[in-house]
């Protein structure tokens, strides 16, 4: 029956509109797969094993047929080659069962097909369920064939998290972590520790606590600092391949608030710091991108030898803005190296001027703009790109003191107009806030730039009659900087009409967004400027109430801080101390600042209560300073 073309002919039939000659096909598959031999030849015919394993899962056939289906897949798992086929088509149950219970030669055989097979997130963690013990077994004490199967197999599994996290609490990280760093007998193949590599990055940026982790013989875990001792020197003398895994490991490690530390620690006491910032300039593009995503993981911990290994002449900085530049739309390279140079300590001089004359600050300008204006296309990379952009924008406004050439740099390219302008970036917190920095900064140079009249020194007789003597009328004159401002020229936030845009931000959600709007609005009270003046252009817009609801709600001691401060000078205005001293809740916020804050915003809220007439000004609690 089984000669020629019948079984193709029954294989067909299997696909037929007519119920009863599925059914019928099926019967006769069902009988013919009882025996042994016709296996293989039913599992040839092109397409049989895939309409069984649909028929067997189906939820329109009827149950006869099901199970039928279900019988005839049974019968067929005897020829191994079928039950590769199964495995393909999505029934991976057999070839399971075969790699736990199967002869040496089955399960080599098994293993080998599974690390190539593709396979979808759910499969993968019933996978790592039920193979995962055996595999690690393999690998850890099979020949070198089997541990090869096995590894190829755990980099297929590993991908996955939740396929991870069952890998890692089966015992996965001794063995890898020992196959990486055995060096004699038997130890793996380059090749094969790459493999191992991979799947240790993939098990790392699960999330899992490594701390609590072994992975040595004396109870050493990920983070322990010989253990990172030795991916740092297998990094630094192993292939391109391998050490941008290993520098994958220890991104994913030190993008755990719980192991960054650790890392960071073994990073600084191996003086390894060198050495992983000339990756950035790997002519391999994912062994560049996984350093600078390293780095910046690094930056917030180890900013100040990071920015020392990157300036002077060695050219890393310079390879960090090129890939910045790249117009190639926006890739996560470019994100991370901006994000890395963003958070590079914005203090360093020598680091800023570097960057003024490697033209970092009008690059970022340029991006800006063009990010703004829609001509660079977006997609999942554009907002860090964008925040990391405006971040190092940032950094010119911390040398205005001491730097003729950044002044410049901002008069030229109207740098405070544009920080205005992102201040109203709605849904981006972070742009909003170093906008609302860069503008305090700014902002704080106003009363060094601007340009204050020339009184013309008075005549003769005057300089015998002064009573003869009138006051000079200047007209034009910046109320608040006693000056010429401009919003160009001297950074001026009444020029650029920026105060009722840093007022609107005093409610935002975001408390760094809320501190940020009001340390820039606390310029326009500071000392060497018209406090009075400052107080009628907050008044002007409307911001007096949002400072004293900043100073209700307590959110943060920061703001507690800065919020006492305005408040205690916008009490120096006579109308406004009449009408908040009927205010019982500033009272007993600023009494609340006065019995509990720091030393310097209890001597503020002790002024602050003074003239609200809360304390009489013989009280003198406290030294009357600043």
């Amino acid at each position: 029956m089984a000669e020629g073309d019948n079984v193709r002919t029954i294989v067909k039939f299997l696909s037929n509109e007519q119920s009863k000659e599925r059914e019928a096909a099926i019967s006769l598959l069902y009988e013919l797969s009882k025996s042994k031999n016709l296996c293989g030849k039913i599992g040839s015919v092109n397409g049989a094993i895939l309409i069984l394993v649909g028929m067997a899962s189906s939820k329109s056939e009827n149950l006869v047929t099901v199970e039928k289906a279900e019988n005839t897949l049974e019968n067929l798992e005897k020829c191994e080659i079928n039950v590769k086929q199964m495995a393909e088509n999505g029934r991976l149950q057999p070839l399971l069962t075969l790699l736990l219970e199967g002869s040496p030669e089955t399960k080599l055989s098994m293993a080998v097909f599974l690390g190539e097979l593709v396979l979808n997130n759910d499969v993968k963690v019933l996978v790592a369920r039920t193979v995962g013990s055996s595999l690690i077994s393999i690998m850890r004490y099979g020949d070198m064939s089997s541990r090869e199967a096995a590894l190829k197999s755990l980099n297929q599994i590993s991908s996955d998290e939740s396929s991870a996290k069952i890998l890692i609490e089966a015992g996965i990280l001794p063995p890898l972590v020992k196959d990486l760093f055995f060096v004699g007998a038997n130890q793996l193949p380059m090749k094969l520790k790459e493999v191992s590599a991979t799947i240790l990055a993939n098990i790392v940026n699960t999330g899992y606590d490594f701390d609590s982790v072994p992975v040595g013989s004396e109870h050493q875990t990920l983070v322990s600092e010989d253990i990172v001792h030795n991916f740092l020197h297998l990094i630094s003398n192993t292939g391109p391949a391998i050490e941008c895994k290993l520098l994958q490991v220890l991104f994913g490690l030190t993008s755990s608030p719980t192991t960054v530390f650790n890392v960071v620690s073994a990073i600084k006491s191996s003086a390894a710091t060198i050495s992983l910032v000339q990756f950035i300039e790997a002519p391999q593009k994912d062994l560049r991108v996984a350093s600078i995503k390293l780095l910046r993981n690094l930056s917030p911990h180890m900013g100040q030898e990071l920015a020392r290994c990157l300036r002077g002449t060695s050219g890393q900085l310079g390879s960090l803005i090129k890939v910045i530049s790249e117009n190639t739309g926006i890739t996560e390279e470019q994100a991370a190296a901006v994000g890395l140079v963003a958070d590079l300590p914005e203090r360093d001089r020598g680091l800023t001027r570097q960057m003024l004359d490697e033209g970092a600050f009008q690059l970022a300008i340029s991006r800006i703009v063009s990010i703004r204006q829609g001509e660079t296309r977006g997609n999942r990379f554009v907002t860090p790109y964008l925040e990391g952009l405006v971040k190092v924008l940032s950094r010119i406004t911390f040398v205005l003191n001491d730097e003729p050439n950044a002044v410049s740099l901002c008069r030229e390219q109207n740098v405070a107009a544009l920080f205005i302008e992102l201040l109203q970036t709605n849904g981006l917190d972070n742009v909003q806030m170093v906008s609302a920095m860069a503008l305090e900064n700014l902002s704080q140079e106003s009363k060094n730039l601007t340009k204050l009249p020339e009184i013309p020194k008075p005549g003769f007789c005057v300089s015998i009659f002064p009573c003869l003597s009138k006051p000079p009328v200047i007209t034009g004159l910046c109320k608040v900087h006693r000056g010429t401002c401009s919003l160009r020229d001297t950074f001026c936030l009444l020029e650029g009409q920026a105060v009722d845009k840093l007022v609107a931000l005093l409610d935002h959600t975001n408390e760094k967004v809320v501190e940020a709007s009001l340390a820039a609005v606390c310029t326009l009270l500071d000392d060497g400027v018209d406090i009075e003046q400052g107080v009628h252009e907050l008044c002007e817009a409307e911001g007096i109430k949002p400072i004293l609801l900043v100073l209700l709600e307590k959110r943060t001691e920061t703001l507690r801080r800065r919020a006492v401060w305005a408040v205690e000078r916008l009490l120096r205005t006579e109308e406004i101390s009449f009408e908040v001293s009927g205010d019982p809740n500033v009272s007993t916020a600023l009494v609340d600042a006065f019995q509990h804050g720091d030393y310097r915003t209890r001597q503020i809220a002790e002024r602050a209560l003074k003239h609200v007439d809360r304390i009489p000004n013989f009280s003198g609690v406290f030294p009357n300073t600043g």
